[in-house]
């Protein structure tokens, strides 16, 4: 059964190349430039998932999108760590050396930069999105400009790769989350939650918690905390957890409501790590 999976970015993206890797070379992809474009999609049912990334083991959490998934009403399907890779490609035929122009997003120029200082020549600029640099090369037939993007953009848009892996940190991964409008029935070997509990700015308040769900076994991921805009001095901490012992976590969620009151489960699934 071919899905429809909603994704950030055009085709070639890393949104795009997590999209195949989990649906299948069939899957039909609804690409939006903005992730409020992918969560809206799903929560109107346009799509049936979406794709969208949330940390980099460089970079850090992105967290606009903890937002995002919140207002939305979404809940969290699985996760997907995928190896990131940047290749620096440009219209066939062409070498470095014929090379003025190097444009990719910030972020991928930002991890590449040691291999551009090299090349004193290139002139590096932002752009919007891997990608789509490789895809208006390739339209407008762009010379003496290459992209940073991944292989399978390449291979979309016909560029020819110039230089491979040309970021810094070889061992750097992206955590995307698959998004669904409702909860699904979770696997039998569920062993991770993301959820959100909110709380007042006082005195031992965190620590309480944090102590909470240790005691019942819970290893916190991630934990990013995001102020409540209509409740001043109150936040609303964002969890990942990993568990061995289902019951104990039933225990630690039960806990947590008691004490704190505001709690939303986004998703339990089995961790990929």
């Amino acid at each position: 059964m071919s899905h429809k999976i909603a994704i950030q970015g055009v085709p070639g993206s890393f949104h795009h190349q997590v999209s195949l890797n989990l649906f299948g070379e069939d899957t039909t992809v609804l690409p939006f430039n903005t992730f409020e474009g992918v969560a809206k999609s799903v929560a109107t049912g346009e799509a049936d998932y979406g794709v969208m990334a949330i940390e980099n083991s460089i970079a850090g959490a992105i967290l606009p999108n903890y937002e995002i998934i919140d207002r939305n009403g979404l809940f969290v399907r699985g996760e997907y760590y995928l190896p990131i890779a940047h290749q620096l490609m440009a219209l066939p035929g062409q070498k470095i050396e014929d090379i003025q122009e190097v444009r990719s997003h910030p972020m991928a120029i930002l991890q590449c930069k040691p291999f551009l200082a090299q090349y004193p020549h290139l002139d590096a600029k932002d752009d919007v999105d891997t990608a789509a640099v490789a895809q208006r090369i390739a339209e407008n037939q762009l010379k003496g400009i290459a992209g940073i993007a991944s292989k399978i953009a390449a291979e979309i848009y016909g560029l020819e790769i110039i230089a491979e892996d040309i970021q810094t940190v070889k061992n750097n991964f992206t955590r995307f989350i698959i998004l669904e409008k409702e909860s699904s029935e979770k696997p039998t070997d569920v062993n991770k939650v993301s959820f959100k509990v909110t709380i007042q700015n006082e005195k031992g308040g965190l620590a309480q918690l944090l102590t909470m769900l240790a005691e019942k076994g819970l290893d916190l991921s991630k934990i990013q905390s995001i102020p409540v805009i209509q409740k001043p001095w109150e936040y609303a901490f964002f969890i990942d957890a990993v568990f061995s012992n289902y019951d104990s976590y039933q225990e630690a969620m039960k806990l947590v409501q008691e004490n704190f009151g505001e709690l939303k489960i986004f998703g339990e699934y089995k961790s990929q790590k």
